[in-house]
């Protein structure tokens, strides 16, 4: 059946598939290309069924417009300016890194031409859309807002469309900036609430647009109730476990009074990833077990595809009808020719 399923949806795509991805060369960058976005820290936390992701948005260079993408591992139920000092407090927590770039992102799975807009948040000289779509649609819906695409983006979108449909693009408005007398350097923090039943961090879009050997250098921060399960391991090359601990009082504290993080509970592990490697090994995501079952996912993590859903009863109803109805066809035709009287020769 499952054969059988896979030849009939070859032949439905040959017959009504149209040509062409809409993921072009170029970098996630406005025309005039005269904007950058620097990567940041970033921090997942993880409490009561909800991931609270925060990561701060820094643009440097001159004016223009510039936009980049995150995948989610779910639709956001919010997405509201983060707090102001949250992901600094976590670095003193820590031993103080060298500042390093972090999560510019991208992903999805299928449907139409352009992406489907689920949400609209107007942040500082950010504009943030939430996007349903697959690899290409999300292409489109970039290239329909005047931006490109490196030329590894199919690649890496498909990668995540596989595993979740959902995007956040953040679009630098250099006009909104001005007016708020935004300097060259200033962060905006954003802070993105996703009902999940585990946490996720994408790592392979760090490496969207870079050579082979350039290297990837981030922070990953992590917030859960209990000690969690890491996958891929923290002894893979270019990632380090750099804390792993219960979260002080006075840190959980000094969080939970900062805007937006009143969620953080009482008592918490603190984990922080360090990743330096080069772009060429970043094909992998970061997949968390908070539960304590310590079986992290590895479709999650990227390392394996997901499972086809089963077909619906609906779905398996209209195949039955449709193979009802070829196979009667079929008969008719060969039952019709079987029929059919022998020609007859009269002689004079």
């Amino acid at each position: 059946m499952r054969r059988l399923i896979t030849v009939l949806t070859a032949a439905f795509v040959a017959l009504f598939a149209t040509a062409g991805s809409t993921l072009a060369c170029g970098g996630l960058i406005g025309p005039n290309g005269a904007v950058n976005l620097l990567r940041t820290t970033t921090f997942a936390g993880y409490h009561d069924g909800v991931e609270h992701y925060v990561t701060a948005f820094k643009f440097a260079g001159g004016g223009g417009a510039f936009g980049s993408l995150i995948p989610l591992p779910g639709v956001p139920s919010d997405v509201v300016k983060g707090g102001d000092w949250t992901l600094q407090r976590l670095i003193r927590e820590t031993t103080p890194p060298v500042p390093q770039p972090f999560l510019v992102f991208g992903s999805a799975a299928a449907a139409r031409d352009s992406a489907e807009v689920l949400m609209e948040r107007k942040i500082d000289a950010l504009d943030i859309t939430v996007l349903k779509g697959g690899a290409d649609q999300v292409g489109t819906w970039a290239k329909d807002h005047g931006f490109r695409l490196p030329p590894d983006a199919p690649e890496v979108l498909d990668f995540y469309a596989h595993r979740s449909p959902i995007f956040l693009a953040a679009a630098f408005d250099p006009t909104r900036a001005e007016a708020r007398g935004q300097q060259i350097g200033d962060g905006t923090p954003v802070h993105i609430t996703i009902p999940t039943p585990n946490p996720w961090v994408p790592l392979r879009i760090l490496a969207l647009g870079k050579t082979g050997q350039e290297r990837v250098d981030a922070d990953v921060f992590l917030l859960t109730d209990r000690q969690p399960t890491l996958l891929p391991a923290t002894d893979t090359p270019g990632l380090q476990l750099a804390h792993n601990a219960e979260a002080t009082q006075s840190l959980l504290s000094d969080l939970r009074s900062d805007r937006g993080m009143e969620w953080v509970p009482s008592s918490a592990w603190l984990t922080k990833l360090a990743i330096d490697a080069p772009a060429s090994s970043m094909k992998f995501d970061l997949a968390i077990d908070a539960s304590g079952q310590a079986a992290p996912s590895r479709v999650a993590a990227g390392l394996a595809v997901p499972e086809a859903p089963a077909p619906s009863p609906a779905d398996m109803s209209r195949l039955v009808l449709g193979l009802s109805v070829i196979i009667l066809g079929i008969l008719f035709v060969v039952g019709l020719t079987a029929w059919r009287p022998a020609s007859t020769t009269v002689g004079r």
